[in-house]
C-alpha cells in the first residue's frame, strides 16, 4: 500500500504540489478573514485600488468607529488590489457573482465604456438614497439636507449622466498644484516664496539653472516627466486658448471636445495659427530650458527622485502624491505650496489672451458603489452614509492625507492651499482625434518639445495631415457612435418597460427618466451630428459664425424685436 502511494505521488508529483497549494491558500484566506470577522459577524467586503497604506490605516479606524458607535456586529474587510489588475480581477468578481458588498467605481484600468455596461448590470442604482438626508449628519448645519447637496460638486461626481442615476459615493476631493523646495529656493534665488507671476516665476528658473551642485551638476528649476506633462498642459500651458471655446463649442456644453475643433478647422473657424494656439507653444518654449534633459523619456517615479534628492526646485502634483512627497522631504528640506505660475492681463505676449484664472475642474474620487450581489445592502449602504458624514469624512481624510469632499469638512493644515478654483478659464486645445490622426500630432509634439522642429515647420507639416487623416477620423467616430444607437435603443427600451409597469406613485419619476434619455442620448446628439456633418462637407470659409455668434440678419431681427 505505502509503495503504491509513493508511486503515486512520483508520477503525479505536480498534480500534487498544485492541489496542495490550491488548498493551503484556502486555508490561509479563511484564517486571515476570520481574523478580521468573527464567526456570526456581518461581514462587508470593500474592494479598492489605493495601495498607499494611509488610505487601508484610514478605512479601518473608520470601521472601528463604526462598530464602537453604530452596529458592533459590523465587520469591515477591505481587499485592496494593485491597479495594474483590478480591471481582471472587477470583470472576474463581477461577472462570477462573487463581488464584493462595496466596490472602487470609475477608473482603475477599467475603460469607460466597460464601467457604464457594469453598472447597468451589476450594481444598485442609488439615486433614492442620495436624495435622503444624511443621518449621520445630525445636529450640524447639514441636517435635513440632502446627501448630494452635502458635496462640494453637489455630488456630480457620483452621477452617471449615461444611466441618469447616481451610482457611487465619493469620499474625496483631488485638486493639482506645485511643490517646491523652499531652503533651495532661498539659498539660489534670495526668495522666501515662490513667484506666481509668469514673468517673475522665469527669472528664478533662469538664476536656479545657471548654479551647480557640489557634483558639478546644474540645478533642475522645474521637474518634468512623462506623467507631469499632462498636468503642466493643462493647468499652465493650456490657459491662453480659452478663447477659441466659443469658436468651436457647437454643442454649448462649455467644452472644447476633439470632433468640434475638428469641425471648427475643417470650416475654417479656427486655424492653428489662432493666436490663443500660437500663444500656448510660445510658452511651452519659454519653459523648456527648465526641464530636466531627456525629460520626455523620464518616468514619474526618476522625476520625484530628482526633487527628493534636491537637484530640482519645483514639481506639479496633484493631492494623492502630498503626504508622500512631503514624507521624503521630512527631515531634510521644508516644502513650500505654489499655484501654477500665470501670467497677467499686462504681460505683452500672453497678457490678450489671459481672460481669468485657472479653473480647477472638479475632481471628487475614490468613489464607492453598491453590488448587486451583496447580501447586506442595508449594512453596507448605512456605512457608506457614515463616511459620507462631515465629522467621518473629515477623519479619514485627515488620516490619508487627502481632500474631504463634504462642505464644512476641515483640511489637514499643509493642505490649506489646495482647496479648488472653481471659477476660471481653462484649455480649448484638443487636436487629438484617435488613429493615425493622434499618432502624427504626438510626434510632432514630441519633437517639438526636444527642440527638434518649429512651431511653423510642426503645423506645415500636421494641418495636411490632419485635414485628410483626420476626417477619416472623424467619420469612423461617427460611425462608432451611430452604431452605438442600436444600444441606447435596447437601454431605452429596458427603462420604457419599467415606466409602463411602474405603479402610480413611481410612474411619473419613470417617464421623466425615460424622455431625459431619450432626449440626451438620442434626439440632441442626433441633431449634434447632422449639423456637424452639414459643416464639414462645405468648403472652408462657408461657415462664419461661430456657436456663440450671431449672423447680421440674425442681429438686425434681434434689434426690430427689442424696439
Amino acid at each position: 500500500m505505502i509503495r503504491k502511494v509513493f508511486s503515486f505521488l512520483y508520477h503525479n508529483f505536480s498534480i500534487v504540489v498544485i492541489v496542495g497549494a490550491f488548498a493551503a491558500a484556502c486555508v490561509g484566506i479563511l484564517t486571515y478573514r476570520s481574523h478580521e470577522a468573527p464567526p456570526g459577524a456581518i461581514t462587508i467586503r470593500m474592494a479598492h485600488w489605493q495601495l498607499e497604506t494611509s488610505v487601508r490605516d484610514g478605512l479601518i479606524e473608520l470601521a472601528a468607529d463604526y462598530r464602537k458607535e453604530v452596529n458592533p456586529n459590523v465587520y469591515v474587510v477591505q481587499e485592496a488590489i494593485p491597479e495594474s489588475v483590478y480591471a481582471q480581477w472587477v470583470c472576474s468578481q463581477l461577472m462570477g457573482g462573487t463581488g464584493p458588498d462595496l466596490m472602487e467605481t470609475g477608473g482603475g484600468g477599467v475603460p469607460p465604456y466597460t464601467w457604464l455596461s457594469f453598472y447597468g448590470r451589476y450594481f444598485v442604482p442609488l439615486t433614492r438614497d442620495v436624495m435622503r438626508a444624511n443621518p449621520y449628519n445630525k445636529g450640524t448645519d447639514l441636517e435635513g439636507v440632502s446627501l448630494n447637496r452635502t458635496y462640494y460638486d453637489n455630488m456630480i461626481s457620483g452621477y452617471v449622466e449615461e444611466h441618469q442615476e447616481y451610482m457611487g459615493f465619493p469620499l474625496s476631493q483631488f485638486v493639482i498644484r506645485m511643490f517646491y523646495n523652499r531652503d533651495l529656493l532661498k539659498r539660489l534665488t534670495g526668495l522666501d516664496s515662490a513667484p506666481t507671476n509668469y514673468r517673475a516665476f522665469l527669472a528664478a528658473c533662469e538664476k536656479i539653472r545657471g548654479q551647480k551642485d557640489r557634483t558639478g551638476k546644474p540645478f533642475i528649476p522645474f521637474v518634468l516627466s512623462q506623467t507631469h506633462q499632462g498636468l503642466v498642459e493643462t493647468y499652465m500651458w493650456d490657459l491662453p486658448t480659452y478663447g477659441a471655446l466659443r469658436r468651436c463649442d457647437f454643442n454649448r456644453d462649455g467644452w472644447a471636445g476633439n470632433d468640434e475643433v475638428f469641425v471648427a478647422m475643417k470650416s475654417g473657424l479656427l486655424t492653428m495659427r489662432y493666436p490663443g494656439y500660437e500663444a500656448k507653444f510660445k510658452m511651452i518654449a519659454d519653459m523648456l530650458p527648465n526641464f530636466p534633459p531627456g525629460f520626455t523619456g523620464l518616468g514619474r517615479d526618476e522625476g520625484v527622485f530628482f526633487f527628493a534628492q534636491e537637484r530640482a526646485v519645483f514639481i506639479p502634483a496633484g493631492t494623492w502624491d502630498c503626504k508622500s512627497l512631503m514624507d521624503q522631504a521630512k527631515g531634510k528640506f521644508n516644502i513650500g505650496l505654489m499655484d501654477f505660475p500665470a501670467p497677467d492681463k499686462t504681460d505683452p505676449v500672453f497678457g490678450p489672451y489671459m481672460e481669468g484664472p485657472k479653473f480647477d475642474r472638479p475632481s471628487v474620487g475614490f468613489r464607492f458603489g453598491l453590488t448587486r450581489t451583496s447580501k447586506h445592502k442595508e449594512e453596507a449602504l448605512d456605512f457608506l452614509y457614515y463616511l459620507a458624514s462631515r465629522k467621518k469624512n473629515e477623519k479619514l481624510n485627515r488620516i490619508i492625507g487627502w481632500i474631504p469632499a463634504i462642505k464644512g469638512a476641515e483640511m489637514v493644515d499643509f493642505l490649506q492651499g489646495w482647496t479648488p478654483h472653481l471659477t476660471g478659464v481653462y484649455g480649448a486645445f484638443n487636436y487629438n482625434m484617435g488613429g493615425e490622426t493622434g499618432i502624427k500630432w504626438t510626434q510632432l509634439f514630441s519633437l517639438y518639445l526636444t527642440g527638434q522642429t518649429s512651431y511653423e515647420k510642426m503645423i506645415a507639416e500636421f494641418e495636411p495631415f490632419y485635414f485628410k487623416r483626420g476626417l477619416i477620423d472623424f467619420k469612423e467616430a461617427k460611425r462608432n457612435w451611430r452604431r452605438g444607437m442600436l444600444v441606447n435603443e435596447q437601454f431605452l427600451a429596458g427603462v420604457r418597460s419599467r415606466a409602463l409597469l411602474a405603479s402610480s406613485g413611481d410612474a411619473e419619476l419613470q417617464w421623466l427618466k425615460y424622455r431625459a434619455l431619450t432626449v440626451g442620448r438620442q434626439l440632441w446628439p442626433e441633431i449634434s451630428y447632422f449639423r456637424q456633418m452639414q459643416m464639414v462637407d462645405q468648403p472652408p470659409g462657408a461657415v462664419t459664425n461661430g456657436p456663440y455668434e450671431y449672423s447680421p440678419l440674425v442681429m438686425t431681427k434681434l434689434r426690430a424685436t427689442l424696439r
